[in-house]
């Protein structure tokens, strides 16, 4: 059964930024973009840099800080090829908690 799990206080990402979290047995990257959190697979499928250390810019594209492999925050797309995804995971704010559910969509339950 899928939950959410709490990673961070709202306020705790600045916007514009992201950082890694351990929700189940994953990391996943966390980012704030214009005031909505977003949540991905923490590490880049090309040889396992954290994205969560990436560089966001203001559309939402991140890039992996060691060669530069580009994902959209919203829904994981590979941005040099957009058939290939990585996870992404729903978020949602409960008060002041982040939360970002253990199962990655599309996953079922």
């Amino acid at each position: 059964m899928s939950e959410f799990v709490t990673v961070a206080k709202v306020g705790a990402i600045p916007e514009g930024t992201g950082g890694t979290f351990q929700v189940g047995d994953r990391l996943v990257a966390v980012f704030n973009r214009d005031g909505q959190y977003y949540a991905i697979d923490d590490l880049c499928p090309h040889m396992g840099a954290s994205l969560g250390a990436g560089c966001m810019d203001g559309e939402g594209i991140v890039t992996c800080p060691w060669h530069a492999w580009h994902f959209a925050v919203k829904d994981g797309t590979w941005c040099d090829n957009p058939r290939i995804k990585i996870d992404a995971f729903e978020v949602r704010v409960v008060g002041d908690e982040i939360q970002v559910k253990s199962t990655p969509m599309g996953k079922g339950e």
